[in-house]
C-alpha cells in the first residue's frame, strides 16, 4: 500500500460507522471545547522540527474548508470537473498560519463549515453523487469528499489532542 493509500484509508476509517455530516457538525465546538484556556505560548509552539504547531492545524483546517467548498461547488456544477491537489506546505507560508490568531482561524472554519452544511442540506440525491477527478485521489463525488473531510477534522483533532497530552473524545 502506498503511503498515500495508507492515509487515505486512516482518514476514512476514523468515519466507518458514523454519520459524515454529524461528524462534520460538530467539530467546531469539539475544537473550541479543546482549545480553551489554553496558553498563547503552547497554542505556537511546534511540537517538534517541521511539524505544525496547534494554531498552524487549526489555520490548516480553515484553509482546507474553502478548498473543500470549491470543490462540492465545482462537482456539482460541472460533473467530472478536474480537482487539483495543492501544496499544503505553500499555503501554510503564503498564509502565514504562525501569525494566526487562533480565534480567526477558528471563526473561518466555523464560518465555511457552517456555510457546506447549509447547502448539503439542499442537495439532491443526483447532487450528493455529482464527481470530479482528484489529481491525487482519482475520482470522487461530493460524498466521498464530505466523508474525507470529516475524517481529516478527526485526525488533525487527534493529532492536537496528542500534542496536549488529551484524549477528549
Amino acid at each position: 500500500m502506498t503511503d498515500f493509500a495508507a492515509y487515505q484509508a486512516r482518514i476514512l476509517s476514523y468515519t466507518k460507522g458514523k454519520d459524515p455530516l454529524t461528524m462534520q457538525r460538530e467539530m467546531p465546538n469539539l475544537l473550541a471545547e479543546l482549545l480553551v484556556g489554553i496558553p498563547s505560548a503552547k497554542l505556537a509552539a511546534r511540537p517538534a522540527p517541521g511539524k505544525w504547531s496547534i494554531g498552524e492545524i487549526v489555520a490548516h483546517l480553515s484553509e482546507t474548508e474553502w478548498a473543500a467548498s470549491w470543490r462540492y461547488r465545482q462537482m456539482i456544477e460541472q460533473p467530472g470537473v478536474a480537482l487539483p491537489g495543492y501544496d499544503q506546505d505553500l499555503w501554510e507560508q503564503l498564509g502565514d498560519y504562525s501569525s494566526r490568531r487562533l480565534e480567526d482561524s477558528l471563526q473561518t472554519f466555523r464560518l465555511l463549515r457552517a456555510a457546506n452544511l447549509r447547502m448539503f442540506a439542499r442537495l439532491t440525491p443526483e447532487q450528493w453523487e455529482s464527481h470530479g477527478i482528484h489529481s491525487e485521489r482519482g475520482p470522487m463525488t461530493v460524498r466521498t469528499l464530505a466523508a474525507q473531510m470529516a475524517g481529516h477534522d478527526r485526525n488533525h483533532f487527534e493529532q492536537i489532542e496528542k500534542i496536549l497530552g488529551r484524549r477528549t473524545a
